[in-house]
C-alpha cells in the first residue's frame, strides 16, 4: 500500500501567501520608523542635543544605508531577494533598540549607522521581493504593498499617542521590537525565490506592466543606466519630502505648534494615514490615470499640503496639510519602484533605490542643519520645494524614458 505525498500549495496560493508575508514585513518596517521618529524628541532631550546634532546623528542612518544599498543589488542577484530579506529583516528589526542605549552623541551616531547598514539591505531586498511577488501574481501590487508600510506608520503613530509621555522610551521601543520580530518570524518563511527570467519571459513581464505613460519597458542588464539615473533623481526629490514628513513632523508639532505629549503624533498620523489610504487604492488609480499623471499630480498635491501646514501653523490646518502631503506622495515612490523593478535588472533597482533613498536619508539631517539656522518652518519649505520639482520635472523625464 503506497502512501501519497502531502499536497503542496499551488503557485497562486504560494503567491498569495508571499504577498501577505511581504505586506507584514512592510508593516513592521513602517512601525519601526514610526516608533523611531516619535521618540526622536525624547532622545534629543535625554542626551541634551540641538537640532543640528540630531540631524548629524540621523546622518548615521543615511551613511550606513547608502553603503549597503548598492552592495545589496549584487547580493540579490547572487543569493536571491528572499534570502537577503530574511537577513535584513531580522537585523534591522533588532537594531531598533540600539539608539536607545546610547549615552552620548558619538554612540548615538554609531547606533544609527548600524541601523542604517541593516536598513539598506532590507530596503532594497524587500522591494525586490515585492517585484518577485508582483511577477508571481501577474498583476500590479507595489502600491498595495507599500500601503502596509504606511499602515505600519499609522499603527506606530496610534501606539505612540498612547505610550509617548506615559512610559519610558525604552519600554516603548522594546514592545515594538518584540511585535515586529514576531511579524518577521511569521512572514519570512513564506517569501518566494526570485525567478530567473530568460530574455523572452522578461520581455513578456515588462509588456504586462502599465504602459499608459508610454515608458520604455525593455529590460536592461546595466544597473547604472540613464533610465535608472532619471528615475532615481525623481525618487530622490520625492523621498526627500517623505523623509522630512516622517522625521520632523513630531518635532514640528512640539516646537512650532507647541503641543505636548501624545498630541505630537497628530501630524505624523495624518501623514501616514492618508498615505496608506492612497496606496491602498493606488494600483487601480494608476491603471485609470496612468503613471505620469499619478506622479505629477501627487507630487504637486504633496507640495501644496506641506505648504498649507507651514504657512498656517495651527494644529487643525497643519494636520490637514500633512494629510494632503501623505495622500499626494502615496504613489510617487511605488510607481518609480514598479517601473524600475520590471524594466531593470537587480542592480538597476538597487541604483534607483540608492539614489531615491539618498533623499529619504540625507533630507532629514539637512532639515536639522537648516532648522538651527533659519527655523524649522523655512527648513521644511525645502521639502515642499522638492515635491514641487517632481511635479515640474516628471513630464520631461517620462518623455526621455519614452524615447530611450
Amino acid at each position: 500500500m503506497s502512501v501519497s505525498a502531502a499536497p503542496t500549495a499551488s503557485a497562486p496560493q504560494r503567491a498569495r501567501s508571499a504577498q501577505w508575508a511581504v505586506s507584514a514585513l512592510f508593516f513592521g518596517f513602517g512601525l519601526l520608523f514610526a516608533t523611531l521618529g516619535l521618540n526622536i524628541p525624547g532622545l534629543r532631550e535625554a542626551l541634551g542635543l540641538s537640532d543640528t546634532q540630531v540631524g548629524f546623528a540621523l546622518l548615521g542612518v543615511s551613511v550606513g544605508s547608502l553603503i549597503s544599498m548598492p552592495l545589496t543589488g549584487r547580493w540579490v542577484e547572487r543569493w536571491g531577494s528572499h534570502r537577503l530579506t530574511r537577513a535584513g529583516a531580522l537585523l534591522t528589526f533588532s537594531a531598533l533598540l540600539l539608539p536607545f542605549f546610547s549615552t552620548s552623541l558619538p554612540t548615538l551616531i554609531l547606533a544609527f549607522g548600524v541601523l542604517g547598514l541593516f536598513n539598506g539591505v532590507l530596503d532594497v531586498s524587500l522591494s525586490a521581493q515585492g517585484v518577485t511577488v508582483e511577477q508571481a501574481a501577474g498583476r500590479p501590487l507595489m502600491s498595495r504593498l507599500h500601503a502596509f508600510y504606511s499602515l505600519g506608520g499609522l499603527g506606530g503613530a496610534l501606539l505612540g499617542g498612547l505610550l509617548v509621555g506615559r512610559v519610558l522610551p525604552l519600554q516603548h521601543i522594546t514592545t515594538v521590537t518584540v511585535l515586529i520580530l514576531l511579524l518577521a518570524a511569521w512572514g519570512l518563511p513564506r517569501l518566494l525565490p526570485d525567478a530567473k527570467p530568460t530574455p523572452q519571459t522578461a520581455g513578456e513581464a515588462a509588456a504586462q506592466q502599465p504602459t499608459r505613460a508610454g515608458l520604455s519597458q525593455q529590460p536592461t542588464r546595466a544597473g547604472l543606466s540613464s533610465r535608472a539615473l532619471m528615475l532615481g533623481g525623481l525618487c530622490f526629490l520625492g523621498m526627500l519630502t517623505e523623509g522630512a514628513n516622517y522625521d520632523w513632523a513630531a518635532i514640528y508639532y512640539r516646537d512650532v505648534l507647541g503641543v505636548q505629549a501624545g498630541k505630537v503624533a497628530w501630524g505624523y498620523g495624518a501623514f501616514v494615514g492618508a498615505m496608506a489610504l492612497g496606496r491602498w487604492f493606488g494600483d487601480r488609480f494608476r491603471a485609470w490615470i496612468g503613471d505620469l499623471a499619478a506622479v505629477r499630480g501627487g507630487s504637486l498635491l504633496a507640495a501644496a499640503g506641506l505648504a498649507l501646514a507651514l504657512l498656517w501653523p495651527h494644529p487643525v490646518t497643519s494636520t490637514l496639510g500633512f494629510a494632503l502631503s501623505g495622500l499626494g506622495l502615496s504613489n510617487v515612490v511605488p510607481v518609480m519602484y514598479s517601473v524600475a523593478g520590471h524594466a531593470l535588472a537587480g542592480r538597476g533597482i538597487a541604483t534607483v533605490a540608492t539614489i531615491g533613498h539618498a533623499g529619504f536619508l540625507l533630507g532629514p539631517p539637512a532639515i536639522g542643519f537648516l532648522s538651527d539656522q533659519v527655523g524649522l518652518q523655512l527648513a521644511l519649505a525645502v521639502a515642499a520645494a522638492g515635491a514641487a520639482l517632481v511635479g515640474l520635472l516628471a513630464g520631461q523625464v517620462f518623455r526621455q524614458l519614452r524615447s530611450s
